[in-house]
């Protein structure tokens, strides 16, 4: 079976880290596609385990080298998916996930059109604007363009193959899991399968024209 490229997408704080971390939490073939970024690491945060921490230089150099699948600004920082990462991972035979911001699921829709993309909506406004507030802590500048970008990532929505509600996070796990089962089951991603029928339906008309045969001998 072809591995599945999984995406997971949402406002910030709609809670696609969470449900990834889930995700490779009960299922041993489901890999997860560590994010590069240049913004700074926060109090227990690792390198190589949360995010690559890159400078810029670091990062825009990669990106001119092409080392990136997908890339975007948001918060004045840059985060993007290595392409190296993925690549290993899928050719290990697992499953990847990702948790990206609306526009690098854009460009992956792009150049790995075989993936499968997930919008995870919040419960309601009022859950997502706490969620976006924080800890009240910034300056209202910076909460309202978080606020205001979150508004204009809801326009990607109509974009996704599939949508749910994080108002339960067992639920919402279990929903994209049940997304991940059904994809698997696609025929273009069984191709040996697929071989495999070709010679069972020669086995069949062999069998046809063998009992056909006996019958009229």
């Amino acid at each position: 079976m072809t591995p599945i490229l999984l995406v997971l997408s949402s406002p910030s704080g709609g809670g696609k880290t969470t449900i990834a971390r889930r995700l490779l939490a009960e299922r041993t073939k489901v890999g997860y596609s560590v994010s590069a970024t240049t913004r700074a690491k926060r109090p227990g945060e690792t390198d190589g385990r949360d995010y690559h921490f890159l400078t810029r230089e670091q990062f825009e150099s990669r990106v001119a080298a092409g080392e990136f699948l997908e890339w975007a600004t948001y918060g004045g920082q840059l985060y993007g998916t290595l392409r190296s990462a993925v690549e290993s991972l899928l050719q290990d035979g697992r499953h990847v996930v990702l948790d990206i911001e609306v526009d690098g699921a854009a460009q992956l829709r792009a150049s790995m059109p075989a993936g499968v993309q997930v919008f995870v909506l919040p419960p309601s406004v009022p859950v997502l604007l706490q969620r976006l507030r924080g800890r009240g802590t910034e300056a209202t500048d910076a909460v309202v363009r978080r606020v205001r970008h979150a508004a204009d990532e809801l326009q990607a929505i109509g974009a996704y193959d599939y949508v749910i509600v994080n108002d339960d996070l067992d639920r919402a796990v279990a929903a994209v899991l049940a997304i991940l089962d059904a994809e698997t089951q696609r025929i273009h991603r069984h191709v040996e399968l697929v071989g495999r029928v070709d010679g069972w339906r020669q086995e069949l008309l062999d069998a046809a024209a063998s009992l056909a045969a006996d019958h009229h001998a």
